[in-house]
């Protein structure tokens, strides 16, 4: 039995396979929609949740599969101070795999420690996000057609933000990348993220400017000042506007640049950006439905000729 708890816990050839497979299953859906027919995916959201636990479920039913499970602690026998070992512990005897939220960091490797089924980190603090990773490379694969010689921003929060510490460790296994981190100084990326690129030789920048930097893009990757993450209002409150994309900063940027983003947004991208064909991030979120649906199949060892 598998688990997927981080995005390199996949090999970049079962990487390339499991987009694949997504890509196939964007074209034929039909072949799809039975496949999993009496499985039962159980969402256990500890923490709020809209993209995420709504594309899960949608990826589930797609193909003929049952959806259970709850969408707060609140509404879970975490209210009652049940564990999360002791929950899943009960959940595999309801489900045949199971994605999950948390907002600590490595509940998910605990989850899976103590699972009968198959679990899936759905995001664990400000750790990983796996399946949001997947969703990325899969929008970029698709609409660059490859994931090598890129030269890829990521802006906003890079100390809290989970799906750009998981997006920079699947992505530094391909070739001729390089990234440029678009940040305030107080939500610079993680030094284990830099290190990471030094031991590898991938180069990268750390600058403070959007608009010095758009010219160079090949994806930029932008997020939300995360407030949840913040033990004081007033830190937030300061720099929840330090980068806001707009359509007029966009015509810096190269003909063939995609805009990505994981939402949801907040005010760091203008409404005014969403009809510029660059602005890929909700066909980002159509293709994470895709890759849920493949992953599903992928960790139930369900095979599709």
């Amino acid at each position: 039995m598998r688990h997927l708890l981080n995005p390199l816990d996949f090999s970049v050839e079962e990487t390339n396979e499991l987009l694949t497979l997504a890509s196939d299953i964007e074209h034929n859906p039909k072949k799809y929609a039975h496949v999993c027919d009496g499985k039962k995916l159980a969402t256990l959201f500890y923490e709020p949740s809209t993209r995420t636990r709504l594309s899960f479920e949608s990826a589930m039913l797609s193909l003929g599969g049952s959806v259970l499970g709850f969408s707060s602690a609140n509404s879970s026998s975490a209210s009652k101070g049940e564990s999360v070992a002791d929950t899943i512990r009960m959940i595999s005897c309801y489900a045949d795999i199971a994605a999950m939220r948390h907002p600590k960091e490595g509940s998910a490797l605990v989850a899976s420690m103590h699972s009968q089924i198959p679990v899936i980190n759905a995001g664990d603090g400000g750790h990983q996000h796996p399946t949001q990773t997947y969703a990325d490379l899969l929008t970029i694969r698709s609409l660059k057609g490859h994931l090598n010689n890129l030269t890829i921003g990521l802006c906003g929060d890079l100390k809290f933000g989970r799906t750009v510490h998981s997006l920079v460790n699947a992505l530094s296994r391909y070739d001729n990348l390089r990234f440029i981190f678009i940040s305030p100084t107080e939500l610079r990326v993680p030094d284990y993220i830099t290190e990471m690129l030094r031991e590898k030789n991938i180069p990268y920048e750390e600058v403070i400017r959007l608009e010095d930097k758009l010219p160079e893009l090949d994806v930029l990757y932008m997020t939300r000042v995360q407030k949840e993450r913040f033990f004081n209002e007033e830190d937030y409150v300061r720099l929840k506007d330090f980068y806001i994309l707009t359509a007029k900063k966009m015509n810096l940027a190269p003909p063939d640049m995609l805009v990505l983003h994981p939402l949801p947004r907040v005010n760091e991208i203008s409404v005014d950006v969403d009809d510029d064909p660059r602005a890929v991030y909700f066909k980002q979120a159509q293709y994470a439905v895709y890759v849920r649906m493949a992953l599903i199949l992928t960790l139930l060892n369900i095979h599709v000729d």
